[in-house]
């Protein structure tokens, strides 16, 4: 499957950082009284400082300039402790041969931090594209389009693996092929309408064979 390149988002995804990513929100805010799936649902996928806002206004109040140091410092101690790779992920990448990458929203020390805790880091190398290296944010396709052109790839010779609604439509934009992996559990009308949905990592390199030997995808 070298003729195509796998481009994979990190949390959701890869690992099972959404949970934690939210948790930090609720333990620095004690005001915050969102459930945490709540939490998950709202912000999964955005850039945090559109969620920093949001949280102004619903709670009414000025976040300090220190509060994103802080939430990033308890993200890594939350990580370090309980991060894991989402299930199936390790079998999963164990045997996919096509080049690949992680192209994430996240800091790349969030994004290193989390493949070398949840022991992914062998698998990815330095092919590591981040939002804040490249200025752009999902659903904008910018990130994609980068990390396509630093591997080497056509937009149409490479499948984005993503559990967010923004990255599907980032993928779109950029004249990529986007697989929806959506956890088992989350609601149906999360679903994003039009495209291939998983719910089973060890189901990917079934559902890659499918876009070999093809030119262009046909979404």
């Amino acid at each position: 499957m070298n003729n195509i390149c796998v481009i994979f988002d990190l949390d959701g995804t890869l690992v099972d950082s959404e949970g934690l990513c939210n948790q930090a929100f609720l333990d620095l805010l004690p005001q915050l009284d969102d459930p945490l799936e709540t939490l998950i649902e709202r912000y999964r996928g955005q850039k945090l400082s559109s969620i920093l806002i949001d949280l102004e206004h619903r709670l009414g109040l000025k976040l300090p300039d220190s509060f994103e140091q802080r939430y990033r410092q308890r993200v890594a101690a939350l990580f370090a402790c309980d991060l894991k790779p989402m299930p199936g992920v390790l079998e999963m990448l164990a045997t996919l041969n096509s080049p690949k990458c992680i192209a994430s929203s996240g800091p790349l020390a969030k994004i290193r931090q989390a493949l070398a805790v949840s022991g992914l880091a062998a698998y990815f190398g330095d092919n590591l594209f981040s939002s804040y290296e490249i200025g752009s944010w999902k659903p904008d396709p910018g990130l994609f389009e980068y990390a396509a052109s630093a591997m080497g790839f056509e937009p149409s010779r490479c499948v984005v693996i993503e559990d967010s609604e923004v990255g599907v439509m980032a993928a779109v934009a950029a004249g990529m092929t986007p697989l929806h992996f959506i956890r088992t559990g989350v609601a149906d009308s999360y679903r994003t309408a039009g495209n291939t949905v998983f719910d089973d990592m060890s189901q990917l390199p079934q559902l890659l064979k499918r876009f070999t030997n093809m030119a262009p995808f046909n979404r």
